[in-house]
């Protein structure tokens, strides 16, 4: 190797650091999506389905990077199936489906045969959809009824690749079913695996654990491709990614910025491809044949060129087998022979070429980068681009948890069983017997406890909105309840609390909660909301992202966010009465015009944190009488709803308007009002505007 690939790739190391590819973000990309998978398993829970959800590729195993953009896979499991790898693993009562292989069974594939859950034979002629019957009475599933349900969900945004389906470039969905018996392909991988330097052994006891998945995608051209599903050994795949130290990992990212920019040249086939997948498995071999102490930082590029020979290797015999699923080739069907040999030749070029390809990279600048002087290289963890990607996920994880957040809350209001107050004690006691269930995860008790405290939130509210109402006193517990929720995030629990003192006309009292609220909600503290609506302007602030890079734990992370503010219909006597044309905002068909999304949310009165602070500290101060203190929150709220930046970061842009309307009708000022209320209608369709607008509008001709 040149002499001169030390010191370079001593550089190539730093250089990925700053852009995202250290210990940091790769623990912290990992410890987002191993959440994202608890917090769909515990709705799953509470939704009665029986599933679990797995996250698979670059962004659940850290390996990428923001210039690469890769998608992320999403996979489902259907765990009230019974996957028989023999007739051993039959059981009783359940959907049993029988692992079968034909002598004419491609590699990799085997045909679903539905067994008898009473008895253990095989069911005959069905014509339920979904099933085939073959000429010997056996009935199979079929591959194609995944393909259908998805299609049906997404209609013309449908994306079909292989086992997945998708309506984006950016996400890959993929039923499958978990056959916890390992196929005598995968167990002959133990065998071959005890020569070698990787995996240890430690990593090969925990992958006899893990099983295999069974994904709705035939063989090319196969006869039975309607009805044959490909195993495929994902979590063993995920295991050996999190066994990596930064040295492979850095490698495969190289490799596939590489595969992106410069082997994508010399794939001239339409129906060719050369994927990351191959990128991953060259890898893996070159781990297995390799020592430990080649795998340093002073020999980053000596890696990479070695997992280039290793692709050279399997395209020189055009054939490249899978890692661990023996027999197979996964070239066959994926690169034509006329495209490995040009791959071949470029690749050689490459690594003949003293690999001064890596200077010409444009992924995350990484070209520029390593010709960049030594003190342009920006340590990690606190430059732009790492602070960005920590930011990014911190905000992720807590917008799908306040998502779901909303679905739950309108699956409790839409509960005809149960007013709202029973579905929140009964939902509240099941989530926290599942938190002490042995069973849940540490990632699903936080996503529990986050959970919980909203609900608490809602539930102390709706307990005050009904003692409002009929004039009573509230009960000694529900301090107790407003403390345990006060926490749930920087802004919108206390500023609940602080919406019902004014409520109950306790002016002081609410004063003080938004005192704290003001003095805490400083340019580092994130905006967020659950709803479908994205800001115009969705951007980080800059110092939440810088906060996020040392502060990683749930409890750090809510200290930095402010939600949106929710009212329910029943907690609306907590809510300042303007607001309560919010929860009905629907004008003639408007209703009509609302995506799945917005159905579960639009009969409440949503607001922005920020906006709604100044609201109701304009009439707290106007009820108190202190006219310097209003006069300031009239103007906050002015100096948002005119100036069309911050305007445009806003969830809820429209109702903020609507609030400093309302501020102008209480100055007097009738006609600013209405054209405050035109603003407010550039979103036209279920809007409270129309209301307000229509009202001044009807008194302005009375008077006239």
């Amino acid at each position: 190797m040149p002499a001169f690939f030390h010191h370079l790739s001593e550089v190539l190391y730093q250089v990925l650091e700053c852009v995202g590819v250290n210990p940091w973000v790769v623990e912290r990309r990992r410890h987002t999506f191993l959440h994202w998978e608890a917090a769909d398993d515990v709705v799953a829970h509470q939704e009665g389905c029986d599933t679990t959800t797995f996250h698979f590729g670059s962004q659940s195993e850290g390996t990428t990077t923001p210039g690469l953009q890769s998608d992320t896979d999403k996979l489902f499991t259907h765990n009230n199936t019974n996957i028989m790898y023999s007739w051993a693993d039959w059981q009783q009562g359940r959907m049993n489906l029988l692992m079968v292989r034909e002598e004419d069974t491609p590699p990799q594939h085997y045909l679903l045969q539905w067994i008898n859950s009473v008895i253990p034979q095989p069911l005959t002629h069905t014509h339920l959809p979904g099933f085939v019957t073959d000429s010997q009475g056996r009935v199979f599933l079929s591959n194609i009824a995944v393909v259908r349900v998805w299609a049906a969900k997404w209609g013309d945004e449908h994306i079909r690749h292989g086992p997945s389906n998708s309506f984006s470039e950016d996400w890959d969905f993929v039923t499958a079913f978990h056959c916890k018996t390992l196929p005598s392909e995968i167990m002959s991988w133990f065998t071959r695996m005890q020569h070698g330097y990787w995996p240890s052994q430690e990593t090969l006891q925990a992958a006899q654990r893990c099983g295999c998945f069974l994904v709705p995608d035939g063989y090319h051209g196969s006869v039975n491709q309607d009805i044959e599903w490909r195993i495929t050994p994902n979590l063993i795949e995920r295991l050996l990614m999190f066994s990596l130290n930064m040295v492979p990992i850095k490698c495969l990212v190289v490799l596939k910025m590489l595969k992106k920019q410069e082997f994508v040249k010399y794939i001239h086939c339409e129906n060719c491809k050369f994927t990351t997948f191959y990128c991953k498995t060259a890898l893996f071999f070159t781990l297995h044949k390799t020592q430990s102490t080649v795998w340093i930082k002073s020999r980053l590029i000596e890696c990479i060129v070695m997992c280039l020979q290793t692709i050279l290797e399997f395209l020189n015999q055009g054939e490249f087998p899978h890692f661990i699923v023996e027999g197979v080739d996964l070239f066959d069907g994926k690169l034509c022979r006329e495209c490995q040999l040009s791959l071949e030749r470029a690749i050689q070029g490459m690594i003949c070429d003293d690999m001064h390809v890596l200077f010409h990279l444009q992924s995350d600048d990484l070209g520029q980068r390593l010709m960049a002087p030594p003190h342009e290289v920006r340590p990690y963890p606190g430059d732009d681009v790492n602070a960005g990607i920590c930011g990014r996920l911190a905000k992720d994880m807590f917008e799908l948890y306040l998502k779901v957040l909303r679905s739950t809350c309108s699956r409790l209001c839409n509960n005809d069983a149960a007013d709202v107050y029973t579905s929140l004690n009964n939902e509240i006691t099941m989530l926290a017997d599942l938190e002490v269930n042995a069973i849940a995860t540490q990632y699903e008790k936080n996503y529990i406890k986050f959970i919980v405290k909203n609900l608490m939130s809602i539930k102390a509210s709706v307990t005050s909105s009904s003692c409002i109402q009929s004039g009573q006193p509230l009960p000694q517990d529900i301090w107790q309840l407003y403390g345990e929720s006060l926490n749930t995030d920087m802004a919108s629990s206390k500023l609940k609390l602080a919406s019902m003192h004014y409520c109950r006309g306790e002016l002081r009292r609410a004063a003080s909660v938004l005192i704290e609220v003001e003095f805490d909600l400083d340019d580092s503290v994130q905006p967020l909301c659950g709803c479908s609506i994205k800001p115009y302007k969705d951007e980080l602030s800059k110092a939440f992202c810088e906060y996020t890079v040392q502060n990683d734990s749930h409890m750090q992370l809510t200290k930095k966010l402010a939600f949106c503010v929710r009212f329910l219909r029943e907690e609306k006597f907590c809510a300042p009465p303007f607001l309560w044309c919010e929860m009905y905002r629907a004008v003639g068909d408007d209703i009509d015009h609302r995506n799945d999304n917005e159905r579960d949310w639009m009969d409440w009165a949503e607001v922005d944190a920020r906006p709604f602070l100044l609201y109701l500290q304009y009439l707290t101060y106007r009820g108190l009488e202190v006219s310097h203190r209003q006069l300031e929150a009239f103007h906050g709220l002015e100096d948002i709803v005119t100036s069309r930046e911050k305007l445009n970061q806003l969830y809820h842009p429209e109702t903020a308007c609507n609030l400093f309307g309302h501020c102008c009708e209480l100055e007097g000022d009738v006609q600013r009002a209405i054209r405050v209320y035109n603003t407010s209608l550039r979103r036209p369709r279920n809007n409270a505007a129309n209301w307000h607008k229509q009202r001044l509008e009807l008194m302005l001709n009375n008077y006239n």
